[in-house]
């Protein structure tokens, strides 16, 4: 049985529905999964004169009324009150609520199983704040939304290549303090339980250091030898392939060039951040993990500055629907 996806346009002031009218306009993609685009039907048109390609779809009502013809997506024509024209290439309050309010269409229907995950297009986090969205950023608003109170981290996904982290948007400053054994070796699981729902029977994953040099035997400081590397054996005691802590300026050479791992734990964000856009901005994917639903989206922003231009790359929405396809047919089976 084929997975449903539920896909969302994105910002409608970005590039999103120019990558979705490029992703979709592959047969291949098509046929792989049953699609329910939730969005402004205008938008859709647009991001398809926008990419000079189109696709044949299904305006429907509701989810029941989706899925009626295999490989034809189906349209939920999503509008918001007062049909309002979106400004563009800028964050506005009016672009934030259509993702929000998007976003939870998709995420009720892919709760209920009627879609098992969820794909958007790049949306701006200025826009959801303008909009009222009260948390960081939109991973925990999804949780917020789905009632899950368990540990959830945001993937970062190159190519083969995963990559979680201990801490996320806090200043640097306070990120010592929040290292622990506990939250490494849930970063350990949450990593591993994500890359074993993608399809990897045996996740090889590596930890890294948080000082220069791995604290150099405890010469910058005594994180590697205090709390990292006894998490790590934790984490082995668990029955998780977890070796570490390396040094993070020179584990993703070795992660990439000797594909010695499946993925890496960072101890804060720009730690992996950094290394995964360098080798692959445009080909990036974050994956929400540890919630109960799948969800992906390309790593990379909205890219106002080439709104409209039909330059928009469409690698990472690719990368995107091929995981969250693959974690989805779990629930779909």
């Amino acid at each position: 049985m084929k997975p449903r996806i539920a896909v969302l346009l994105g910002d409608p002031a970005g590039i999103g529905p120019e990558l979705i009218a490029r992703l979709f306009a592959q047969q291949e993609n098509r046929a792989r999964a049953e699609l329910l685009i939730i969005g402004d039907r205008r938008e859709l048109e647009t991001g398809m004169k926008i990419a000079q390609q189109r696709f044949e779809y299904d305006v429907v009502e509701s989810a029941e009324a989706a899925f009626q013809r295999a490989g034809v997506p189906s349209l939920i024509d999503f509008r918001l009150p007062g049909d309002q024209p979106y400004e563009r290439a800028l964050a506005t309050e009016r672009g934030g609520r259509y993702s929000l309010a998007a976003f939870k269409q998709a995420l009720a229907l892919t709760q209920a199983n009627v879609t098992q995950g969820m794909l958007f297009a790049p949306v701006n986090k200025t826009s959801l704040h303008l909009a009222g969205m009260e948390t960081g950023d939109e991973m925990e608003w999804f949780a917020r939304q789905l009632g899950y109170t368990g540990n959830f981290c945001e993937f970062n996904v190159l190519d083969e290549l995963w990559t979680s982290r201990v801490t996320s948007h806090m200043a640097l400053k306070d990120v010592s303090a929040k290292l622990s054994e506990e939250r490494i070796v849930g970063a350990v699981r949450l990593i591993h339980d994500g890359l074993k729902r993608a399809g990897i029977a045996q996740p090889r994953i590596a930890v890294c250091g948080f000082n220069p040099h791995n604290g150099d035997n405890g010469a910058f400081g005594r994180e590697e030898i205090d709390v990292i590397a006894p998490a790590v054996e934790a984490a082995r005691q668990l029955g998780y392939d977890a070796q570490g802590p390396f040094p993070a300026d020179t584990i993703f050479v070795r992660a990439r060039d000797q594909r010695a791992f499946d993925g890496v734990v960072t101890m804060y964000h720009d730690q992996g951040q950094i290394a995964m856009k360098l080798m692959g901005f445009w080909r990036g994917v974050t994956v929400h993990g540890g919630l109960p639903v799948p969800i992906a989206t390309p790593a990379h922003g909205t890219a106002f500055d080439i709104h409209g231009q039909g330059k928009a790359e469409v690698g990472a929405t690719q990368k995107a629907f091929d995981i969250v396809t693959r974690m989805a047919q779990e629930r779909a089976s």
